[in-house]
């Protein structure tokens, strides 16, 4: 099979061990639909309310009632009117994926509609839809052992993707949906994205074949392409961040060409407020410039299970000032000779809205402001 075109990675799956076939390889896709997803009757399903827009088609939060079996919510995709027969196909390609995975930790496909209009790919329905936005939402609300009760259900669905020689390739908190009981689960089996460039979304920067979302993934996936398991766990470490930091952007308004040459310097995300100290190591170990040596999902499930058997392991925050093994993008201690006032200080960082907050709290003189910084 043509390199580039599917998730393949090398395999290392036992005998016996089901391994991912790319719905791309079939002469007709078609039949890979038909041989991985139910087909379901329309007449089974009730939409209700529109949730979002996908890249076919709005997305739609309805109910299933199969014979026999009790009502559920359901996500409903659907393919919007006047598409291509290369559109059907890539918009059904993620369910002909979906449909070959059955995990806790990865979105479940009930089926498909295709034998009506609109055509229909039906998931389990996440009450608390997209993980980047609930945790913004949330901000400051989850202890550390529930984010790290999130992080182990990603890795551990990321372990189960890996075994099956899948690579997901475009692993991010916005890609995550969340339940109603904080189970995380990875979603977003699309592949169209690497097939096509007419979006404009400016999470993904255009290269040659596809489009690439360069603040999550791996330094050799953006220079050569090489997408593999490993390049999967670097992102997985951009994910920790992005949770630990309650949905902040990764490198915040840095460039996507900065970003690549910060990467390419050694420059890594510094911890995020008051995260363990052992998290952080976790996620330098899925940056190590060296995809051989960043550890495998398995490992971080291992060390995640320990650190929630163990909480007290997960005392000791990370500091900015701790010599790391790689230099942290620090938007560290700002030198105040350069500033006259507290005024001055703040409109240069962008927060003068919190002015009379610092006056109000008794920072009058940068002074003070300095040594609250430093303690």
């Amino acid at each position: 099979m043509p390199e580039g075109i599917g998730h393949w990675s090398q395999g290392h799956g036992s005998p016996g061990m089901k391994i991912y076939i790319d719905p791309f390889t079939y002469e007709d896709p078609n039949e890979a639909v038909r041989e991985f997803a139910k087909e379901i009757d329309v007449s089974f399903v009730k939409i209700e309310e529109v949730i979002g827009a996908g890249e076919f088609g709005e997305v739609y939060k309805g109910r299933l009632k199969l014979p026999g079996k009790r009502e559920i919510y359901v996500a409903i995709k659907t393919l919007k009117a006047g598409y291509s027969e290369k559109q059907r196909r890539d918009f059904l390609s993620e369910a002909s994926i979906m449909g070959q995975f059955d995990h806790p930790n990865i979105i479940r496909l009930e089926g498909v509609v295709t034998k009506s209009r609109p055509v229909m790919i039906i998931t389990e329905f996440m009450e608390n839809g997209a993980l980047d936005s609930f945790l913004r939402q949330n901000d400051g609300q989850f202890t550390v052992i529930q984010l790290v009760g999130m992080l182990r259900g990603i890795a551990a669905g990321m372990k189960y993707l890996a075994e099956m020689n899948y690579v997901h390739r475009d692993l991010a908190a916005r890609n995550i949906l969340v339940n109603s009981n904080l189970v995380c689960k990875v979603s977003d089996f699309g592949l169209s994205r690497y097939l096509q460039d007419d979006t404009s979304d400016p999470t993904y920067t255009s290269s040659l074949g596809g489009k690439i979302p360069v603040r999550w993934t791996a330094p050799e996936a953006i220079a050569y392409r090489k997408f593999t398991s490993a390049s999967d766990v670097w992102s997985y470490g951009i994910v920790m961040w992005e949770v630990m930091s309650f949905g902040e952007r990764p490198y915040w308004d840095m460039s996507n060409q900065d970003v690549i040459n910060a990467i390419e310097q050694d420059y890594r995300l510094p911890p995020p407020m008051d995260c363990p100290a052992a998290l952080h190591q976790l996620m330098l170990d899925c940056w190590q410039k060296d995809r051989n040596t960043r550890p495998r999902f398995t490992e971080i499930v291992n060390t995640l299970d320990k650190m929630i058997r163990n909480p007290a392991s997960l005392k000791t925050v990370a500091t900015i000032t701790a010599v790391p093994s790689q230099p942290l993008l620090d938007r560290s201690i700002p030198d105040f000779t350069a500033f006259t006032s507290v005024d001055d200080w703040l409109s240069a960082v962008k927060m003068s809205q919190y002015r009379d907050s610092f006056l109000t709290a008794g920072f009058t003189s940068l002074q003070l402001v300095a040594q609250m910084t430093s303690e």
